[in-house]
């Protein structure tokens, strides 16, 4: 069955200013002002709308929009040149230092007029200019009573800088104002995750430990540093990626029923997973964490460096991460949840599989073709390259000989379901940044309770060297070891879109 899929004319945002400041840098090419342009193409943004690039250094608009067009050719190809012209008229691009203020009056003029519009500020810059940036709008009177502040990570390295971070922004932001953004929760998967849980009946009524034996999330990359080595060296996975995209995963996948879908009862809700976490100590570590960082191999027979030689030296920084987190609360009391994210793995993929209990007797295993231990039921959804669901259950073999069973599965590809391109993560998100829906981002209590859970983590893998591993490959042994100690086994994700 193929769907249609329009965005209803109602969807259209109400007049709002974008600036974003740092706004000719590499995260605003590579990802802002393509979202905002397909958001633009599907006539979401009005022509009401300013767009504006704010940056120290500035350069000219036919230059900026050459760098940019590349992030934005597949969809140029679906649409008329015009229509790229049309959004490059938009943009503007103007100087702006967020320490001295200079260049907040031409920002000012070419905002909407009345104060009543959303002012939406993004902040493409590092976190050590934040609390410069948010005095700057202050002082200039940029920042307006409407005015939406969307932060990136990393917020903070630790709990301590994380809660200096969210202090210098609240002094001059209120929380209502802050948009912490991880771009995970923008895929359409992670949202139908909350819709396929709680509008069906079928799931809820399973998902707890009566059911579930198991959980797995996995975020594998098969790019190595690149250009992030240092900041990469001085994070490594544990806290670049596990302290919030996997965590924030863990939170939708266990959390309990909001009374309504709005933000706050939302992040309430996935607060309770985050403290509920059953701390890992150095008592524990060993029986619940395993590190690792990439050597030298190959990815698609294609020959790559170790990440000593990436990072140009020697490095205890892990780039592989698998944790066996438990929550100790009710519902999920005895349920493993297993985190796992690397570089230079054998594949870019990212998956959260829910392994079902097995039925407590197997009436088929004298039958013909049968065995002792049938596969358990598996819901594997997909995040990336190709987002979608998949129920894997048992089925009876067709044909007259006897009651065969074999693993039969119930796909959902949304790629191959929807007829019509389905907006990136970053598209969603500003979106619902215009609309002041803070449903899926961080409240600052949300990052402190993250940091809380990984920072005696990251202070005892500092303790130990992490396990080596060839690149092209799922991780170190120890990773595997992890699961097997308690039965399980890794389930490889689906690389291929």
């Amino acid at each position: 069955m193929v769907i249609e899929s329009k965005i209803p004319k109602e969807a259209e945002i109400p007049p709002t200013d974008f600036v974003i400041v740092g706004g000719t840098g590499d995260l605003a090419l590579r990802k802002i002002f393509p979202a905002l342009f397909h958001r633009f193409l599907d006539g979401q943004i009005p022509d009401s709308c300013a767009l504006i690039a704010a940056a120290r250094h500035t350069l000219p608009k036919d230059e900026f929009l050459a760098q940019l067009r590349p992030f934005c050719e597949e969809v140029i190809t679906q649409a008329n040149e015009s229509d790229w012209q049309a959004f490059g008229e938009r943009v503007q691009i103007l100087a702006f230092d967020v320490k001295s203020g200079e260049g907040a009056s031409e920002i000012e003029a070419a905002c909407l007029a009345t104060a009543a519009i959303p002012r939406v500020f993004y902040f493409a810059i590092s976190p050590t200019l934040f609390a410069d940036a948010c005095q700057t709008l202050e002082r200039t009177g940029l920042k307006t009573e409407q005015t939406r502040l969307v932060v990136e990570k990393p917020m903070g390295h630790d709990l301590k800088s994380a809660e200096a971070l969210d202090d210098s922004i609240l002094e001059v932001f209120e929380e209502r104002q802050i948009y912490r953004i991880d771009h995970y929760l923008g895929k359409e998967t992670v949202q139908n995750l909350m819709a396929l849980r709680f509008a069906n009946s079928l799931f809820e009524s399973l998902w707890s430990n009566a059911h579930i034996d198991h959980v797995q999330i996995s975020v594998a990359e098969d790019v190595g540093v690149g250009s992030r080595a240092s900041y990469y060296d001085d994070f490594g996975a544990l806290r670049d990626m596990v302290q919030n995209h996997l965590l924030q995963l863990l939170c939708l996948v266990a959390m309990e029923p909001p009374s309504k879908f709005v933000a706050d009862q939302v992040r309430d809700e996935k607060l309770r997973v985050l403290r509920a976490l059953k701390p890992i100590t150095r008592e524990n570590f060993d029986r619940s964490v395993k590190l690792g960082q990439y050597t030298k191999g190959s990815i698609e027979a294609n020959p790559v460096s170790s990440y000593v030689d990436e990072v140009g030296h020697g490095s205890g920084t892990e780039t592989f991460a698998a944790l066996r987190c438990e929550i100790s609360n009710w519902r999920w009391s005895g349920v493993p949840f297993y985190l796992r994210t690397g570089k230079r793995l054998a594949g870019r993929a990212s998956e959260i599989v829910i392994t079902f209990k097995r039925p407590p007797h197997n009436i088929f295993q004298d039958g013909p073709g049968s065995s002792e231990v049938m596969e358990p039921n598996r819901l594997v959804i997909r995040l990336q390259p190709n987002e979608g669901l998949k129920l894997s259950m048992t089925s009876k073999e067709p044909g007259p000989g006897g009651m065969r069973l074999f693993p039969a599965s119930l796909n959902l590809s949304f790629n191959e379901t929807f007829k019509t391109r389905l907006p990136e993560a970053y598209e969603r998100l500003l979106m619902d940044v215009a609309r002041g829906n803070q449903t899926l981002f961080m409240r600052s209590d949300e990052v402190e309770a993250a940091w809380a859970f990984i920072d005696p983590i990251v202070n005892e893998a500092k303790r130990r060297k992490p396990e080596k591993y060839a690149a092209g490959t799922w991780g170190p042994v120890s990773s595997f070891e992890l699961m097997a100690e308690h039965g399980h086994r890794w389930i490889e994700p689906e690389v291929h879109g």
